[in-house]
């Protein structure tokens, strides 16, 4: 059986998994924060970072875009399309919502610190390029179901991941009313069985 390590409210853990539960891939969860003095994610990736997926033989597959190349080569389903061009834009979408992902756990970072230590040119810099980033996805998305083509891609598991991310990160940010695009996509996606699963605890 595959063995993914991660925490729950980590969205590149979130995408993975989304990943295998969508290709209803038989796995363990097993919730591992790296930053906790008894974490075993060092002995399985060397950059301390998590998702890690463990193989049945025992290798390792680590950083979240090889891992969902890694899902995709051993399912066979259409979540990243096989023809070259259409599975490069879905590769971009993931990108971009990586990128959003990126930006956001900087900017937890920098609000984790002292007040007097916080780096506000760097918090604006990242929330520029958030804002910059959802605004190109909400034209994108025009009133599409999907991110591309007609059926769920790696592209919207990798967006929804982003998406919860900042709702729990940054309550605050208006983004249901600054991309309305975003939003209609977000309520035919948000109640997938995968989606609310992922949401849950599963050891």
């Amino acid at each position: 059986m595959l063995t993914l390590m991660g925490t729950l409210n980590s969205p590149y853990t979130r995408k993975v998994r989304l990943m295998l539960l969508e290709n209803n891939i038989l796995h363990k969860f097993v919730i591992d924060l790296p930053r906790d003095i008894d974490s075993k994610i060092a002995k399985f990736n060397p950059l301390k970072r998590i998702p890690v997926l463990i193989l049945e033989d025992g290798t390792c597959i680590f950083d979240s875009p090889v891992i969902t190349d890694y899902i995709d080569s051993i399912s066979e389903s259409d979540l990243i399309p096989k023809d070259i061009f259409n599975r490069m834009l879905v590769k971009r979408w993931e990108a971009i919502a990586d990128g959003i992902m990126d930006a956001a756990v900087q900017i937890r970072i920098e609000w984790d610190r002292k007040i007097e230590q916080q780096d506000q040119l760097l918090i604006d810099k990242y929330n520029d390029a958030i804002s910059l980033a959802l605004s190109f996805l909400d034209h994108e998305l025009h009133s599409k179901t999907f991110c591309h083509g007609s059926s769920i891609t790696l592209a919207d598991l990798a967006l929804i991941s982003a998406i919860i991310y900042l709702d729990f990160r940054q309550p605050e940010r208006n983004w249901r009313e600054q991309y309305p695009n975003i939003k209609l996509w977000y309520g035919h996606i948000y109640s997938r069985d995968s989606i609310q699963d992922s949401l849950l605890v599963c050891v």
